[in-house]
């Protein structure tokens, strides 16, 4: 990760979308803090969809469990159609 100060950013900004583009993760700092981090758009997508498979799975957890065998479930699945 590149640690950049925020003038310089503005100065760079487009040198610094090519180094996000090629996969590398930039910080902004304002007075020696993070601002802001700039990651590439896959990374983000990538923790966006762990998150909520995680919050399905424990969503999921709490579902009452219903047992049904394979001949009911085949039976249900038409119930109610029109024959």
């Amino acid at each position: 990760m590149r640690d950049v100060q925020a003038t310089e950013a503005r100065a760079r900004f487009a040198e610094l979308l090519k180094a996000v583009e090629r996969g590398e993760t930039v910080a902004i700092t304002r007075h020696g803090k993070t601002v802001v981090h700039i990651v590439p758009a896959r990374a983000q997508d990538r923790a966006r969809g762990e998150k909520a498979v995680d919050e399905f799975r424990r969503r999921r957890a709490s579902w009452k469990r219903i047992n049904f065998t394979t001949d009911e479930i085949l039976v249900a699945r038409y119930e109610g159609h029109r024959q």
